[in-house]
């Protein structure tokens, strides 16, 4: 019987991967936490947005989220872009039609002018978690910062990744000299003050993503190098590299379809501790303002205004909840996919984690997933 994975075909090594990271309870509920809120934080405009969803004028229809319409359109005097929470542009609305609003009334720079008390604010029916001490809304600054955060996460994981398999094979495959040459380059390069050089980049240009995200990866890429290199070295002397260099294949056929796999495995672990140490290094660097330009959404900006307004406890727990939460699951996703890719807990991880797919994988016998809850 054909392994399917998703519905995708797999070997039966790749399936049996698959059915110990689901063994793993912690893992699994963790992996599908960390999709669901992900996938509501790419659709942050349509849960947290000063705009409308959906606008019914005259007996046209108008989406103001994904286009701006000038305040004439609805019957308004300027032509600038429409501000729907102005209590007259909602009056000219709501008298030749309605609007369709968000669950929150506010995105992640949405000023509100209608507090009854200072900001920060505590928590209320209108902000829920509250409001910063300048008056934006505490969660749309958390959904949109969530999402921001992972996101520059994921991209320096991946350029990293990349970056790094690609150095660690090189010196793998070649050895020798290339081999020498780069661990020596590698050392000064560790050795360089990431921090400081933060500092001087942001007194020349304006931090952004894309340029914090570059410089960050000019020295993330060294921590999947010795991995994958190690691998390379056990794998250059094997009996069928060895074959395929007499039969005259290419270096790079011979790393990317003979060696690769195999280091791949290897790799594959460290992604979501990689993950989520991009995570921590963007919060840090936004807490210590050497991130990303002022005002951006971000868990280290929500951390650094609790730090800053110690008479509003609610901003400071919630940054540590969300920090904390979002650290936690991605951790447990390693340490199931870990678990999964180690031969030596095939057994026995299985058998502590518990359920029906975990004991028939224990006793050595095919485990039939229609018979797992939930299925």
């Amino acid at each position: 019987m054909e392994n399917r994975i998703l519905g995708i075909p797999v070997s039966p090594l790749a399936h049996r991967r698959w059915l110990h990271f689901r063994g793993n309870r912690r893992g699994w509920y963790s992996l599908w936490i960390f999709l669901v809120l992900f996938t509501l934080s790419l659709f942050a405009e349509g849960i947290a947005n000063d705009r409308p969803l959906l606008v019914r004028y005259d007996g046209a229809f108008y989406a103001p989220v994904l286009h701006d319409y000038p305040e004439t359109t609805f019957g308004g005097e300027f032509e600038t872009a429409t501000d729907y929470r102005d209590p007259y542009v909602a009056d000219l609305i709501h008298e030749k039609g309605f609007m369709v609003w968000p669950p929150i009334r506010y995105s992640w720079d949405t000023i509100n002018y209608d507090l009854t008390r200072p900001a920060p604010s505590s928590p209320s029916f209108e902000n829920w978690l509250g409001t910063d001490d300048q008056g934006r809304d505490v969660l749309a600054r958390l959904i949109y910062g969530f999402r921001l955060s992972v996101l520059f996460g994921l991209s320096l994981t991946l350029v990293s990744a990349v970056v790094g398999v690609l150095a660690g094979a090189v010196q793998g495959y070649f050895g020798g000299i290339v081999d020498l040459l780069f661990q020596r380059f590698m050392e000064i390069w560790s050795g360089m003050p990431v921090l400081y050089l933060l500092i001087i980049m942001g007194s020349i240009i304006e931090p952004g993503f894309f340029s914090l995200l570059f410089l960050l990866m000019l020295f993330s890429w060294m921590q999947l190098v010795g991995v994958v290199r190690a691998e390379f070295l056990r794998c250059r002397n094997f009996d069928y590299v060895r074959a395929a260099k007499a039969l005259g294949v290419s270096a790079h056929v011979i790393m990317r379809r003979h060696m690769l796999p195999n280091a791949m495995t290897a790799a594959l672990t460290f992604l979501p501790f990689m993950l989520a140490g991009a995570v921590s290094t963007l919060t840090s660097l936004d807490f210590l303002g050497f991130g990303l330009p002022p005002g951006s959404p971000s868990l280290g900006e929500l951390l650094a205004q609790g730090k800053n307004n110690l008479q509003a406890p609610w901003l400071g727990i919630v940054a540590f909840l969300a920090i904390a939460l979002t650290l936690t699951i991605i951790t447990f996703i390693g340490e199931a996919v870990r678990d999964a890719f180690d031969p030596r807990k095939h057994v026995a991880a299985p058998v502590t984690q518990g359920g029906p797919i975990a004991e028939k994988l224990a006793m050595g016998t095919s485990p039939d997933t229609s018979e797992e809850p939930g299925q």
